[in-house]
């Protein structure tokens, strides 16, 4: 039979960074709340010219480099930190990549889940049609207020999949169990910058949905916990994604030890909480990190607020670490400006009218930014040349 999945993946962030003990020294807490409490180092903030269209299309840049555009016909663009209520955030990218105009472009939304809703929607497009290949990007800013409980757990980062028949890197099999429930543990009204959260009632839904999602998944015929040899749950924060296997485990009976996932956590130390690309950015960091996955089969809860819970696995190719891109993601964090906790909070206290025009300051160092506002149309502009074709497959 046919498999279809993650042909090759790729992550990206801003080019800016707090260190948790910057925010921590200031609220006053010891940093070990953050450490270890949340389980967190950093979290990436973006410079004035950056946002999810930026983060996106950096991280799409590496997979058009290595295997170029033919067969794409569709990019779904995943995101809870839309920058326009009617236009995909994907056009903006379609353009700065100098895509091919035959492709559909849409935007995926439902917290942090849409992007496995994006993923799932791809297998559907490459089934029918298996010489196609689809572009998902996964891609958002994590904002709360000031001073808040949520403010450690943000950050920022872009997770970009190519979708395709014969995946050189994980098969997606065909079970997945899924769940939704009305439930108001977190959500952004329109008129608002910033998420509200109820966080003790967003880790309850949190693992309700793993649950359930998890029992969906086995009454649909998935495997048993013990035929699942890693896990990679969503990280809002990586202490979250820890008690959700242990969770698991009581669950199902199982031992599941921590081992089994403590390798997805690398990247999302470092980047904070990227909403739906925080499950992929740990999907990379496994893949980046284990050398013995080959032929192995990973679990994986995807989880939105609000609330979409689903669970699904995948068999790693025996080829995988042939596309790691371990190396240049750790130089890509290591060389985030370091901010100060004024410019921090001045970044995210700046305002960004639309009914003016008006242009951002060049701060960024990546390929492509946001240049600003005019005639009330967001305008994005290319550093470099968009890639002609694969250097390599």
């Amino acid at each position: 039979m046919m498999s279809i999945g993650i042909h090759d993946l790729s992550l990206a962030t801003t080019h800016r960074v707090l260190d948790l003990d910057t925010l921590a020294e200031a609220n006053g807490v010891d940093p070990a709340k953050y450490h270890i409490g949340l389980g967190q180092d950093r979290m990436s903030i973006p410079a004035a010219d950056e946002d999810i269209v930026t983060m996106g299309a950096q991280a799409a840049l590496p997979l058009l480099e290595r295997h170029g555009a033919e067969g794409i016909r569709t990019i779904l663009f995943a995101t809870e930190s839309g920058v326009d209520q009617s236009k995909s955030a994907g056009l903006f990218l379609h353009e700065l990549l100098e895509l091919p105009r035959t492709m559909r472009v849409v935007e995926f939304k439902q917290a942090c889940y849409s992007a496995t809703a994006a993923l799932q929607s791809a297998l559907g497009i490459v089934a029918r049609n298996p010489r196609e290949r689809v572009l998902v990007i996964a891609s958002d800013v994590a904002r709360y207020e000031l001073d808040s409980s949520g403010e450690p757990t943000q950050g920022a980062g872009a997770a970009a999949m190519l979708v395709s028949a014969d995946p050189a890197l994980l098969a997606i099999e065909p079970i997945s169990g899924v769940v939704s429930r009305d439930v108001d543990d977190f959500w952004r009204p329109n008129d608002s910058t910033t998420a509200v959260v109820d966080g003790r009632l967003s880790v309850t839904a949190y693992m309700d949905a793993m649950t359930s999602a998890w029992d969906d998944f086995a009454a649909a015929g998935g495997v048993g916990a013990e035929e699942i040899d890693r896990f990679c749950f969503h990280q809002p924060f990586t202490k979250l994604a820890r008690k959700a296997l242990a969770r698991l485990s009581q669950h199902t009976g199982v031992e599941l030890p921590d081992t089994l996932q403590e390798a997805s956590f690398a990247y999302n130390r470092e980047l904070g909480n990227s909403y739906t690309a925080s499950l992929y950015a740990g999907l990379a960091a496994l893949l980046d990190h284990d050398d013995d996955l080959a032929g192995r089969r990973i679990g994986l809860f995807s989880y939105g607020s609000g609330a979409v819970g689903e669970f699904f696995t995948g068999i790693v190719q025996p080829g995988y670490r042939q596309l790691r891109r371990a190396e240049s993601i750790r130089d890509q964090l290591a060389g985030r400006v370091p901010l100060t906790l004024e410019e921090y909070r001045a970044l995210h206290s700046a305002a960004h009218p639309s009914d003016v025009d008006w242009e951002t300051p060049r701060v960024t160092e990546g390929p492509f930014r946001f240049a600003g506002i005019r005639d009330r149309a967001r305008r994005y502009e290319a550093t470099q040349t968009a890639p002609a074709g694969p250097t390599q497959e």
